[in-house]
């Protein structure tokens, strides 16, 4: 039989079951949390290798480094800083109490929320499953997860080594299509967390609404990069190609378009083929490059090109042979320029490697720009020049932001993760995603004694007098 649930008649009963084993369990004390996060950091350093090959599987091509650092490194580095820190964030915390309404304490509790749906894309199964699952857990809930149906060997092999240290009753693996991604997205969860497109998380918004499930959404959109007028150029590449090329440009945060000084865009263009080139000397048959997920995929940003293309725009491939590759799925990064409004390109995330350059000639056209635009969920800034950082920092608004670096954000715990309007709804990571997945329980309590009678009817008494005089002011 197997680990993965397929069915989606078997999602309801599988929902059920879960709660009733929280409501037997309804706060896990800390030496059980501990335990569960070590299952599953056992779990993802017992099995890289298996991992790391049924990765490479689904995406026809995946770099085991690119499986290492953005599944597996990231995802073992988070739960470590979980167990590190858990104990104190299980802790009440202490609230202040004013005048008024002593003699009291107060306090907020971190209760668990119950069962936590987690839906996960394809693009990091491990990172972006794994990883809410984590906090949950931590937390001191049950989970069920969704898997993309675009990772099927990955889904497969997790289900299967989970199960092996998790009753399904606490950690639940579920597979299939759209159509149970849509049934599961309508189960009443405690809390539904969503990672994927802001297409699709418009969907899940919608079917959690119907049943009242608060909802996370880490979304995606258009991330853009900056680079200031003081930036030398060769280091401002150096600085973001990285992010872009991580797992062939298929990642969330990655730089969608970038802002030059109009002066120095041959120059961000020609230091940008330098390095990718030193990076990857050849994209055919390079292990260190990832494939495009699959063929659908592929034809998506060949879409975009030709758009954009048939409108003006030009693109440059920056692999030595000009290479692209239909039966391989190794797209080189390409170079676009000369965009405008009526492409494709220009409003879609790009998810890939395709690279947009924008000159300006003064910064306040780039600000601009990203304002008339959906919120991104992160923002690139490349200047050493602090006026500049904080001129940006103040008038544009996006999930996170990296200055002088690019995507590495995401990988820190200790940093709250998570976009604003179109890309997102709510964040998490470290003590945030602790409390994303808790309730927070407002605790007043006195003791023996209370004045609180002193305010009981019938109104006009002295003492009330006395209190709107000294506190309505």
């Amino acid at each position: 039989m197997s680990d993965l649930i397929t069915k989606i008649d078997a999602l309801s009963p599988t929902l059920a079951k879960q709660k009733r084993a929280f409501d037997l369990e309804r706060y896990p004390e800390y030496q059980q949390r501990l335990l569960d996060l070590q299952k599953l950091k056992d779990v993802l350093i017992d099995n890289q290798n298996a991992f790391v090959e049924s990765l490479a599987k689904d995406f026809g091509h995946r770099s085991k480094d690119d499986s290492l650092i953005g599944d597996i490194l990231t995802t073992v580095a988070g739960i470590n800083y979980h167990m590190k820190h858990l104990k104190k964030w299980m802790k009440p915390v202490r609230k202040h109490i004013g005048i008024l309404f002593q003699p009291a304490s107060g306090r907020v509790m971190y209760q668990p929320l119950g069962v936590i749906g987690i839906i996960v894309p394809w693009n990091y199964p491990l990172f972006l499953s794994i990883g809410p699952l984590a906090t949950a857990l931590a937390a001191g809930n049950r989970a069920m997860i969704k898997m993309s149906e675009y990772t099927p060997r990955t889904n497969a092999l997790l289900a299967e080594l989970m199960a092996q240290r998790f009753d399904k009753n606490k950690v639940t693996f579920v597979g299939g299509e759209a159509d149970m991604a849509a049934a599961f997205s309508n189960l009443e969860f405690d809390h539904l967390f969503f990672t994927g497109s802001t297409a699709v998380g418009k969907h899940v918004l919608n079917a959690a609404s119907k049943n009242m499930v608060p909802v996370t959404l880490e979304l995606g959109g258009k991330s853009p990069a900056i680079i200031g007028k003081d930036m030398p150029i060769k280091t401002a590449v150096e600085r973001f190609l990285f992010g872009k090329t991580l797992n062939a440009g298929q990642t969330c945060v990655a730089p969608d378009y970038v802002f030059c000084p109009e002066d120095k865009v041959d120059e961000l263009i020609n230091q940008t083929k330098t390095l990718f080139n030193k990076m990857f000397p050849k994209v055919s048959g390079n292990s260190d490059y990832t494939c495009i997920v699959n063929q659908g995929h592929y034809e998506r940003l060949k879409g975009l090109l030709t758009d954009a293309e048939s409108k003006g725009a030009k693109v440059l491939s920056l692999a030595q042979n000009n290479e692209a590759d239909d039966t391989e799925r190794r797209v080189a990064l390409r170079i676009v320029t000369n965009v405008n409004d009526e492409m494709k390109i220009a409003h879609e995330e790009i998810f890939g490697p395709l690279l947009i350059v924008m000159p300006y000639k003064e910064i306040s056209e780039a600000i601009t720009y990203i304002n008339a635009r959906p919120r991104p969920l992160s923002l690139y800034v490349y200047s050493f020049d602090e006026q500049t950082q904080q001129l940006i920092m103040r008038e544009t608004i996006a999930g996170g932001v990296c200055i002088n670096d690019a995507s590495f954000h995401v990988a820190n715990e200790d940093l709250p993760f998570g976009g604003v309007g179109a890309s997102g709804m709510g964040n998490y990571h470290g003590k945030e995603g602790f409390i994303r997945f808790s309730h927070t329980k407002s605790i007043f309590s006195r003791g023996r004694l209370s004045f609180a009678s002193l305010l009981f009817p019938p109104y006009g008494k002295l003492t009330h007098r006395l209190v709107y005089k000294y506190f309505i002011r």
